[in-house]
């Protein structure tokens, strides 16, 4: 556990690493650009509706202006990101993040994406961890790759979609590249918990990049308070946004 997150239960909750401290780190020139597709049709896996676009966003709009058929797929709906909020109901609140995702995908281009929905349980997908490799490999036979969330990410639900995920590519063969959400807010530069000499860049374009800044806003029920009350805070505060507007995203092989 870093030093920011002694006293935390969970590092997600503990004070996370300033963007600056990201930026001015040397370590970026020393990963290898990750090669893209440029025909067929790529798989991308998200715990809930945003990871994908704060993961890989920029790849999405990348792959969306080669020609590339995106199948986006949603593992839970996201309902649990308020548990406490008696402005939102769950259940409202998945239609929204639902309908969130779907202006984020215009904004990159890639209004043509098929979005499926598999609506497991928020918080709860490693319970449900072989259904859902199940689910995942049947959407895998002719894809050219799996994009999907890291598995070391501390944060369960991705952790578990990641493992899913990684066991249908191994199944249909299918190269797959993991991506980290929250790994920018609690690790930092170097950090030795961080396979980093199997990561990769993609790197974005300003175009791309500001592609992926739209996208990312399209988000309101995570980036802005649901009302005044402590349990409507945004999950993603302008510091936490920070780290995936770079000009560059990373995965890990």
């Amino acid at each position: 556990m870093s030093v920011a997150a002694e006293g935390y239960a969970d590092p997600i909750q503990a004070p996370g690493t300033d963007e600056r401290e990201w930026r001015a780190w040397d370590g970026w020139d020393r990963m290898p650009e990750c090669p893209l597709p440029t025909e067929g049709r790529v798989v991308v896996v998200a715990a809930h509706p945003d990871d994908e676009v704060l993961g890989v966003g920029g790849t999405l709009a990348r792959l969306a202006a080669a020609g590339v058929a995106l199948t986006v797929v949603s593992v839970t709906d996201g309902e649990g990101s308020h548990p406490g909020s008696t402005r939102v109901t769950p259940d409202r609140l998945a239609e929204l993040r639902a309908r969130e995702l779907r202006d984020a995908l215009v904004e990159l281009g890639a209004e043509q994406a098929e979005v499926v929905r598999l609506r497991l349980p928020d918080t709860e997908v490693a319970r449900h961890e072989h259904r859902l490799a199940d689910e995942l490999a049947a959407l895998l036979p002719d894809a050219a790759l799996c994009l999907a969330p890291w598995t070391r990410d501390v944060h369960g639900d991705h952790e578990a979609a990641g493992r899913a995920a990684l066991a249908a590519s191994r199944a249909a063969s299918v190269p797959c590249r993991l991506y980290p959400v929250w790994l920018w807010h609690w690790a930092r530069p170097g950090d030795a918990r961080v396979p980093w000499r199997r990561a990769a860049r993609v790197v974005l374009s300003p175009e791309v990049q500001a592609r992926k800044r739209a996208a990312v806003d399209r988000f309101v029920t995570q980036i802005q308070p649901l009302g005044d009350a402590p349990q409507d805070a945004a999950v993603l505060p302008p510091e936490e946004v920070a780290h995936h507007l770079r000009g560059w995203e990373v995965v890990f092989g």
